[in-house]
């Protein structure tokens, strides 16, 4: 290797190599990691790991300075590797009912620059016009970063409804107009450029697993409440993707066989009762001019009679469904994010109730309620590290 410019993707597909990669693609993982750190992970000796190093120096890949975290015994902090800007770019693009968003991270974990953009029509049903804002807003995030496409190595897409190992809509049913199209391949054919595509929730996982409300635990489920209702599943630091690559498709388990029809064709899902849509609704029928989730969030914490009971409900619905994935999984935490996220002071306490209503005792203690973190930015920074290679999928 040397240290001429060549395009990020070239980089990774043709040039990085032998144990100078084994390095990289750990670090690029990981993230900053200590000389001791790179041993353990790589499997190989210090000696192999200090050649991949200086090889990797050569070609102005790596750095390596102080970290800024105290060590446990006290004296100097320890020096960390980290990947340069010149090793290359991830992108991460979250696809809402509303909205396009966009984040741009180098490979040493650092986010550089975020954008998003508010959609005039619903992404439901125009998928070849959001693809395209999205391909617009790649070029300004990356411009904003004095980049280009050629320093991008990965991007991660996340659509709001469940995605098949094959890259497509898993039910026709929730996002129609997207049911014929594969998204990833769509948006790498704008690019030029890899992309892998996820559900957002899953990807709001990972990104409250990296970088928020997750860190540190390695069994948790995010509850992503917005229009829709999903769930990530980590286990044992792995996104969890199920047979069909579908699961965490929470919104859609059934609280009640008999109840009305909901838009997957079964009935009586947590959607109907607990989804945005659903509490826009009813909030409505009080509320004529009430603007979004986030008006109902705030007049709830304002003490809206209606507006706290639908969230009050809302909580104590999220349980009963939660209670068979409690028993079944046995989670440390469930981080409640999306853009009901707000309210999960006033869901909590009913949640846990409905947990202890559907759940065993001993799950139901061990369990963990938290908000999470990342607030909106998380299904984008979620594609980041779905670019990374942060979490493997089983």
């Amino acid at each position: 290797m040397t240290a001429e410019r060549v395009d990020a993707g070239a980089l990774w597909d043709r040039i990085l190599a032998g144990n100078a990669r084994r390095v990289a693609e750990i670090l690029r993982a990981y993230g900053p990691r200590t000389r001791s750190e790179l041993v353990t992970l790589t499997g190989l000796s210090r000696p192999t790991v200090t050649a991949g190093l200086a090889e990797l120096t050569g070609a102005d890949l790596v750095t390596e300075e102080l970290s800024s975290a105290a060590r446990p015994a006290g004296g100097r902090p320890a020096a960390v590797v980290r990947l340069t800007r010149a090793a290359g770019l991830a992108l991460g693009v979250d696809v809402g009912r509303r909205h396009v968003r966009v984040a741009v991270a180098d490979l040493g974990h650092t986010i550089l620059t975020e954008r998003a953009t508010r959609l005039d029509r619903d992404a439901d049903d125009h998928p070849y016009e959001v693809l395209d804002v999205a391909t617009a807003l790649v070029d300004h995030a990356l411009e904003a970063t004095s980049a280009t496409r050629r320093d991008v190595v990965g991007v991660g897409l996340g659509i709001p409804a469940p995605i098949t190992r094959q890259g497509r809509i898993g039910s026709a049913a929730l996002l129609p107009a997207w049911a014929e199209l594969a998204p990833g391949e769509e948006l790498a054919a704008r690019l030029d450029l890899q992309v892998r595509v996820e559900n957002d929730a899953n990807l709001g996982a990972l990104a409250e697993y990296l970088w928020g409300a997750g860190r540190g635990c390695v069994d948790f489920v995010y509850v992503k409440l917005a229009t829709g209702i999903g769930a990530g599943i980590v286990l044992d630091g792995r996104l969890y993707r199920g047979a069909a690559g579908t699961a965490g498709e929470l919104g859609h388990v059934t609280l009640d066989a008999r109840g009305p029809l909901c838009r997957c064709g079964n009935r009586g899902c947590l959607e109907l009762t607990a989804g945005g849509r659903a509490l826009l609704e009813n909030a409505r029928l009080t509320r004529p001019d009430l603007a979004d989730l986030g008006e109902l969030v705030r007049l709830a914490a304002d003490g809206d009679p209606g507006c706290r009971r639908l969230l009050i409900d809302a909580g104590t619905q999220l349980g009963y469904a939660l209670g068979g994935l409690v028993n079944l999984i046995n989670p440390a935490r469930i981080v409640l994010g999306g853009e009901l996220r707000g309210g999960a002071p006033l869901m909590r306490e009913p949640l846990r109730r409905g947990l202890a209503d559907t759940a065993m005792a001993a799950p139901v203690h061990a369990v963990q309620v938290v908000s999470a973190q990342l607030e909106q930015r998380a299904s984008a920074l979620g594609g980041v590290t779905l670019a990374l290679g942060v979490v493997s999928a089983s």
